[in-house]
């Protein structure tokens, strides 16, 4: 994807796979970075906060941008959350696309809409604007193990420049809480749209722990 200086406004979309407590940690990591961050949260993804995590997804998208960012410490206005088939958003056109879009937990059946250009909802026509207009896109897909057809849909978005990539964490920085794991997969989605962090030391560093 083409680069554009330092990355300012990002969307998170959430869907129905499991592993919403990537995509909180990665809201707390961007709002730490100053980012500006849209969210956008499937009706899939509600039911598994519900079984993930200890506190529910309000049920109204404003509602949900607001809890999460006064968990993170948002400023005012930095989190502003966007229902599923909100088309009058501004990143549902190509003469506003954001900056990067990760979506994370990525269920197959979105993989696969997004794939196919279906656009039906908000977080697919958002990630076709990042690909039509070269914007960063990360898929995190969480499913295990992966059917050809999956397979394939990962191979035909990875040729059209998206990142695809699952949370497969390493193990070479000594992790010692599933937090750590957590944390290895968020450096990795950090790093490839262009924020800064210091999750854990890197290949060949050494974090004195």
């Amino acid at each position: 994807m083409r680069r554009r200086g330092e990355t300012e406004h990002v969307v998170l979309a959430m869907t129905g796979a499991s592993g919403l407590p990537y995509a909180l940690r990665l809201l707390d990591c961007l709002i730490a970075a100053n980012c500006r961050v849209s969210l956008i949260a499937s009706k899939a993804a509600h039911a598994v906060a519900a079984l993930e995590l200890d506190d529910p997804f309000p049920a109204r998208h404003d509602a949900l941008a607001a809890e999460l960012g006064g968990r993170f410490g948002a400023t005012e206005g930095q989190v502003t959350g966007f229902a599923r088939q909100d088309w009058t958003a501004p990143f549902a056109s190509g003469s506003n696309p954001p900056d990067a879009m990760v979506v994370c937990p990525c269920t197959t059946g979105t993989l696969g809409a997004i794939a196919n250009g279906l656009s039906d909802s908000l977080i697919e026509r958002t990630a076709d604007v990042c690909l039509k207009e070269r914007r960063d896109l990360v898929i995190v897909p969480r499913e295990a193990p992966l059917t050809a057809i999956a397979l394939a849909q990962m191979t035909r978005l990875a040729e059209l420049g998206a990142v695809i990539l699952p949370p497969s964490p390493a193990f070479y920085h000594r992790p010692r809480t599933i937090q750590d794991l957590i944390d290895f997969t968020v450096a990795r989605i950090l790093d490839q749209i262009d924020v800064p962090h210091e999750l854990h030391a890197r290949w060949g560093e050494r974090d004195g722990g």
